[in-house]
């Protein structure tokens, strides 16, 4: 599957600039120096967008998500305008899975198909966890500090957790406290983790690229 890089990366970086917050130009160049590569990135190695700018289009699709989703709440409940502030919509949404920007590394394997005999090989990727073995979540939220952006306690959390029990070792009692304080006091939470389920199992149902069948 092929994306608009340059599109795709335009209507990114102007979604962020729309929320007006401080940092937001320094976390973009930090989203694109020498030891990130965001803008380019899969979102996945075999599984959703696991091609060349599929982590950048899978950010965007969760924003659009999360913000059909949040003006489809608040026609019931109007009350909660200010705790789904479209500005953290836009933010969490966007960077929840910025964690991902330096861990892909290009390679090519050899595919289980072959041309009249000869192997094919086909461009994929390493997973290399060693840049900032973090976690996935907390790291996203760190680098959004790291990269700084003026981000909000709740704009961290929904960040944090949007993975909720798929990034959860259930045996831990005060991570699963944590978890579920969270989305009790914050909304943006539950909001976050269900936009990113719409995208990656719905809107991108069926976008697996089979080239990496080896």
């Amino acid at each position: 599957m092929d994306f608009n890089l340059k599109a795709d990366k335009a209507e990114f970086i102007q979604l962020l600039r729309s929320t007006g917050r401080e940092g937001v130009d320094d976390l973009i160049e930090y989203l694109d120096d020498g030891r990130n590569h965001f803008f380019t990135a899969p979102a996945s190695v075999s599984h959703h967008y696991n091609n060349d700018g599929g982590l950048l289009r899978h950010s965007l699709n969760v924003c659009h998500a999360a913000l059909k989703l949040r003006k489809l709440v608040l026609e019931d409940r109007p009350d909660m305008e200010h705790e789904l502030n479209e500005a953290s919509v836009i933010i969490a949404s966007l960077l929840h899975d910025i964690c991902k920007a330096d861990i892909y590394i290009p390679t090519r394997r050899k595919s289980k198909k072959q041309t009249n005999g000869t192997p094919i090989y086909i461009d994929t990727y390493n997973v290399d966890y060693s840049n900032f073995p973090m976690g996935h979540g907390e790291k996203s939220a760190i680098m959004a500090l790291w990269g700084g952006l003026d981000i909000t306690q709740e704009e961290l959390l929904a960040i944090r957790w949007h993975m909720t029990a798929w990034d959860l070792p259930y045996q831990s009692y005060e991570l699963t406290r944590s978890l579920n304080t969270a989305r009790d006091l914050h909304p943006l939470c539950s909001l976050i983790q269900l936009a990113d389920g719409v995208a990656a199992n719905l809107i991108e149902h069926g976008s697996k690229d089979n080239s990496d069948e080896f």
